[in-house]
């Protein structure tokens, strides 16, 4: 992938999205579409951004329930053609076998394996023991297991998923360029420490879509890798 950096258009209004995305096109290579636009927008806004940018359409679903419902789900957007779907890992390996059997042929079927707002006492607090980095590791071998293309990691486990899964496909979110505010994120590194370490995708999304200038903030970030 010559540019790995998908722009996340997190943005409820489908203008705003549009016009987002087409200013930007040119220095990323493709762009995530996740749940607060689907809700929004459904089928017509993923096609009205893809017919517009002509990129790669990442849809950041995380699909979670049991086999079935996951499985019609995925079948019910394989219209849509995208090139990355996530579903959860914690979802278990019989609905990840499902979805990946439901998907689209030339869709990749990626496992969030923990959200990068979380940390080790957000994991406590749910009753899982043990650091992030053993946490996300047992996912990505589940998700290996069950015949996943690859997981979604932060950039802090990304290095030792990549030792583990040579041939896996890893997407990174919770990114932020060096001397960036990290928001919401616990877990953050910068898109060129996480391409170092074996990110197939960058995700980026706040430090682009609400720079002051996001076409600059683009080949900024784009200039780095």
């Amino acid at each position: 992938m010559s540019n790995p950096v998908y722009l996340a258009l997190d943005l409820p209004q489908l203008d705003a999205a549009r016009d987002l995305a087409m200013k930007v096109r040119a220095h990323v290579g493709g762009l995530k579409l996740g749940l607060e636009f689907f809700c929004a927008h459904g089928h017509h806004g993923v096609l009205d951004i893809a017919h517009a940018a002509k990129l790669p359409i990442f849809l950041d679903l995380k699909l979670h329930d049991i086999p079935n419902t996951v499985a019609s789900a995925m079948q019910a957007i394989n219209t849509l053609e995208p090139a990355i779907v996530t579903v959860h890992a914690s979802g278990g390996r019989a609905m990840m076998e499902d979805a990946k059997a439901a998907a689209g042929e030339n869709t990749r079927v990626v496992a969030v394996t923990m959200l990068t707002s979380l940390d080790e006492r957000d994991l406590a607090r749910t009753g899982i023991e043990g650091s992030p980095h053993d946490h996300v590791l047992r996912l990505a071998d589940l998700a290996h297991d069950a015949g996943l293309d690859g997981i979604v990691c932060s950039g802090q486990e990304v290095g030792a998923v990549h030792k583990q899964w040579k041939d896996g496909f890893f997407v990174v979110p919770g990114l932020r360029p060096a001397g960036a505010a990290a928001g919401d994120q616990k877990r953050t590194v910068t898109p060129r420490s996480a391409r170092d370490d074996g990110a197939s995708v960058l995700v980026i999304g706040r430090p682009i879509s609400r720079a002051e200038d996001p076409l600059a903030a683009a080949r900024a970030i784009e200039a780095t890798l």
